[in-house]
């Protein structure tokens, strides 16, 4: 697929996709995705901040319904073409497409700046058939998506920890500096079954289901 044009398509049935991603063969794996689910038509693709938008200022028709955004892109951050897009949305009197954020990066940082700048949603390069054509059609409807990992993994930065008392709050601080179930109630002066209740606390509330879930995030 060539990056230098966003080609009209004959099938109104499919919503028309951009992909901007700078590894050949992500860019293949998407959009074989895409294609084969018969519903969206990968209309052009991009390796480069540069190219995305000089694609998407060449496009004299309609843009595409979703754009597929990495946020790595070489040297250049990705995240700084929904600003373009935007403005130049704004210019020609266009809506504005859905994008959706596909990335490595999993950290809560680039996750609400993707957000803040505009982005509808956010998935992360290591989700599925399922839940990738999930997220595009859940961006489609005007909802925002993000990956519920993701979601769980910022509920956990200080900001979210207002769910949780003030023990569960200490607990879950321990177990992310790798303390055992001993060592917390020793450290904290509770029984092991105590430490135990609280954990399991901590899980229903979160969604987490294992200690190295907890660690991970």
């Amino acid at each position: 697929m060539s990056g230098t044009e966003l080609p009209v398509t004959n099938l109104p049935q499919k919503t028309a996709v951009f992909l901007i991603e700078d590894h050949p063969l992500t860019r293949y794996g998407l959009a074989s995705c895409l294609e084969d689910s018969g519903r969206f038509s990968v209309t052009g693709t991009a390796g480069s901040l540069e190219e995305g938008r000089r694609v998407i200022e060449e496009t004299s028709g309609p843009l595409p319904g979703v754009i597929i955004l990495d946020i790595l892109l070489g040297g250049e951050n990705g995240l700084e073409f929904i600003e373009f897009l935007k403005g130049r949305c704004k210019t020609r009197g266009l809506p504005m497409p859905a994008v959706l954020v596909c990335s490595v990066f999993e950290d809560p940082f680039r996750i609400k700046t993707a957000f803040q700048l505009g982005a509808a949603g956010y998935v992360p390069k290591s989700v599925n058939e399922e839940e990738l054509l999930r997220a595009i059609d859940t961006v489609l409807s005007g909802q925002e998506y993000i990956d519920p990992r993701l979601k769980l993994k910022i509920s956990l930065t200080p900001g979210g920890y207002g769910k949780f008392t003030r023990r569960e709050r200490e607990i879950v601080t321990m177990i992310k500096q790798n303390r055992t179930n001993q060592q917390i109630a020793k450290e904290l002066c509770i029984s092991l079954r105590t430490v135990e209740n609280h954990i399991s606390h901590i899980y229903a509330k979160t969604g987490v289901y294992s200690r190295q879930e907890l660690i991970d995030f």
